[in-house]
């Protein structure tokens, strides 16, 4: 058998990754603003780094939001089209070696699909993700960077950002321990740095994405959770889910290549037979 592709087209950033022995390979992206220029210039990409010939793939599967513009077979190789929650799901348990859980897609918004032996099913999504943290990073810090952000974040402290249990109640309240989050931006003061309301729109995604994922798991009576997606490489949301995973006892995981989960979804829905769309011409 030749080696399978899995091409994740996104609206700026697009996601290879091969597979072949039941292992995945050279995961990489690319930036480009047109979706077919970004899966020819990924795929060259590839078989470069890898010193591949066309000869040696045997199919490539495509998903993601770009995915509509792939029309015709990739270099006349057979070329198939996955639903992206399939994909998401698919990838998130090959990735975290698990078979049941919440697969949290986080890109520009945020997609929750529960995925286990029986298939994959789309729960939702929210529209805060990496676009929201860009967005009010620019226009409250401006900074438009996500690597810019983290950085200014560091050093950061949200005492005098977020309002906390502790600062509207002197009770003990059962299982909500007084640093647990009662506003997002509800104690804004003068006295907040920059590195501070970084952390703390940092903290606000995150913690909305993580509770989003939480009401999930009670629903479908699911513990595990895998984070895959860019979002994954924010250092500071480590300690956000952490927090989450002893205040809800859930267990976050973030599996190694977890932005490329839905790239790896894709190439291994063609072994795993799970319905595609065949490009024919």
């Amino acid at each position: 058998m030749g080696k399978i592709i899995g091409i994740d087209i996104g609206g700026s950033i697009t996601k290879i990754i091969g597979f072949d022995n039941s292992n995945i390979f050279s995961p990489l992206l690319v930036r480009a603003t047109d979706p077919i220029a970004s899966v020819y210039g990924a795929f060259g990409k590839f078989l470069s780094a890898n010193n591949l010939d066309l000869s040696d793939i045997e199919r490539i599967m495509v998903t993601g939001v770009g995915s509509s513009y792939i029309t015709a077979k990739l270099y006349g190789i057979p070329t198939g089209k996955i639903d992206e929650f399939r994909s998401i799901g698919a990838g998130g348990l090959f990735l975290s070696g698990l078979t049941n859980a919440i697969i949290v897609s986080m890109g520009t918004g945020t997609a929750f699909v529960k995925a286990d032996q029986t298939g994959v099913r789309h729960i939702g999504g929210t529209g805060i993700g990496g676009g929201t943290l860009l967005g009010l990073s620019n226009r409250m810090l401006n900074v438009r960077e996500f690597n810019d952000l983290i950085g200014t974040a560091q050093g950061g402290s949200l005492a005098h950002i977020d309002l906390a249990i502790s600062d509207i109640s002197h009770d003990v309240l059962v299982n909500l321990p007084p640093e647990t989050t009662a506003s997002n931006f509800g104690k804004l003061s003068d006295l907040a740095t920059n590195a501070d309301v970084a952390l703390g729109i940092i903290n606000l995604v995150f913690q909305t994405i993580g509770m989003l994922a939480v009401f999930a798991t009670r629903i479908d009576h699911t513990r595990d959770i895998v984070l895959t997606g860019n979002l994954t490489n924010v250092p500071q949301a480590g300690e956000i889910f952490t927090q989450l995973n002893q205040l809800y006892n859930v267990n976050f995981v973030t599996p190694p290549n977890a932005e490329f989960a839905t790239a790896t979804g894709a190439a291994i829905s063609f072994v795993q037979g799970i319905p595609f769309t065949e490009i024919p011409v």
